[in-house]
């Protein structure tokens, strides 16, 4: 046995350790075998999903602030296990990530500081119908280096998708009628939520496209047989008023509303469970006649 310079006996080393000592000596200063895949901090709620659903734990650095908030994320208690970030630049280069996620309309400037900075930032695209979902979802897993996880995810969305029907032209109405009258029309998810759940879509029908308003006489004019809303948040709202109108309890005391949540917000798979539950009051429509 070979002994080191004070006479003492010299340890072998395996084959294995060896291999070991090996690679850390190729490695640069700093990392580690574990670091191939890279760590990011998302600044937007919906990358905040994406990111939960693929990524590895030990990856995540940081979601955005509203990421536990079970009012705008369907994965607040996913969430609440990890550090959560305002949006700001410095809170953001401070944790060093490999990669940040944003969002289409994330705050420019803060995106510009952090590309300036030397961070790689991915934006990600407002989703505008159900068929973007498995796109983003393989997009973000190309960015985290979950290739397979994401392929499996998306094949999954996809296949889902492709069983839904689609509204026929003598389809039941739905409005979407929100505090202040708002409403969603064409080439939005939640008008590809309910045509593909079974119901035409009002402010579609009437040429709105994006986002718009509904005005109360509209709404009492064309009869909708269902109501997109949204619940009464504790407080007072007067821009809830409008929804709440005497002209339109009927809805509520037949059981022709349906309250949206957190599944309406964001292009992922939990999306399809939106998809379920107004084609539920669909079925419920159908069985009464």
């Amino acid at each position: 046995m070979r002994k080191d310079m004070t006479g003492q006996p010299r340890p072998r080393f395996d084959r294995m350790a060896r291999a070991a000592l090996i690679l850390c000596a190729l490695l640069p200063p700093g990392s580690t075998a574990a670091d191939t895949l890279p760590r990011v901090a998302s600044m937007n709620l919906c990358t905040d999903q994406l990111v939960l659903l693929l990524a590895d734990p030990d990856q995540i650095l940081s979601l955005s602030r509203l990421a536990g908030d079970p009012r705008s994320s369907s994965m607040a208690t996913e969430a609440t296990e990890y550090l959560q970030n305002s949006g700001g630049a410095e809170e953001i280069f401070a944790l060093k990530p490999d990669v940040v996620l944003a969002g289409r309309y994330s705050d420019p400037t803060v995106v510009a500081m952090l590309r300036r900075l030397g961070l790689q930032v991915e934006q990600i695209p407002i989703t505008s119908a159900l068929s973007d979902i498995p796109q983003q979802i393989r997009a973000v897993g190309v960015v985290l280096h979950q290739e397979t996880r994401a392929e499996a995810l998306a094949a999954g969305v996809d296949a889902r998708i492709a069983a839904l029907g689609i509204a026929p032209p003598d389809a039941p109405v739905a409005a979407f009628f929100y505090p202040n009258g708002y409403s969603l029309g064409a080439d939005t998810l939640s008008n590809d939520i309910v045509t593909h759940a079974g119901f035409r879509n009002l402010a579609q029908m009437l040429g709105m496209a994006g986002g718009g308003r509904l005005s109360l006489e509209q709404l009492v004019e064309h009869a909708p047989d269902v109501l997109i809303s949204a619940p009464r948040y504790p407080g007072q709202s007067r821009s809830e008023d409008l929804a709440f109108h005497p002209a339109l309890a009927g809805y509520a005391q037949a059981g022709r509303v349906v309250y949206s949540s957190s599944d309406w917000v964001c292009g992922t798979p939990l999306t399809l469970r939106a998809v379920a539950d107004v084609a539920a009051v669909r079925a419920t429509l159908e069985g009464e006649q």
